[in-house]
C-alpha cells in the first residue's frame, strides 16, 4: 500500500523507467500509488506501443509529460490475446484518433481497442485500471 507520492518521488520514478528501459522497449511501468486493488502507473513510453483491449477493467489516462496520439475504438488488427482478460494487436483500423499533450485526462471504457503513439519524444502517463464489474444477466 503506498498512498502519497511527491512531484519528486514521481521525476524519481521516471529517471528509473529511463535508466530500466532495453533497447526497443515500448513501455516501462513503475508504481505511483498503490491501494489494491488498484494501481497507479507511471508509464513511460518513447517508442509506439500495440493495441491493447482490457476487456474488464476501464483506464483512466493524466499525461505527464510530452505528446502523441491516441486512437480508441476501431477494429484491432492482427488480433491475439495476451490473457484472460487482454487482448493486443498490431494496430486499429477505424477508431477515433486525438492529439494527446501535457495536462490532458482521459478514461478509456473496458472493451475498448486503445493504441498510444508518441511524438517528438517520450510520452509520460499516469495510468489506472479500474475492475468494472460484469453487468449480471436479468
Amino acid at each position: 500500500m503506498k498512498l502519497f507520492s511527491s512531484a519528486a518521488d514521481v521525476q524519481a520514478l521516471l529517471a528509473k523507467a529511463k535508466g530500466e528501459r532495453k533497447e526497443g522497449q515500448v513501455m516501462v511501468a513503475e508504481p505511483i500509488l498503490s491501494l489494491a486493488p488498484y494501481v497507479t502507473n507511471l508509464e513511460y513510453r518513447p517508442v509506439e506501443g500495440a493495441v491493447a483491449v482490457h476487456e474488464k477493467e476501464a483506464e483512466a489516462v493524466y499525461v505527464i509529460d510530452g505528446s502523441g496520439t491516441l486512437t480508441t475504438g476501431g477494429t484491432v488488427l492482427d488480433e491475439k490475446r495476451t490473457n484472460a482478460t487482454n487482448l493486443s494487436g498490431t494496430g486499429i483500423d477505424g477508431g477515433t484518433v486525438r492529439n494527446i499533450a501535457k495536462g490532458d485526462f482521459t478514461i478509456i471504457p473496458e472493451g475498448t481497442p486503445h493504441q498510444f503513439k508518441p511524438i517528438n519524444g517520450p510520452l509520460v502517463m499516469m495510468t489506472m485500471h479500474v475492475p468494472r464489474p460484469v453487468p449480471s444477466a436479468q
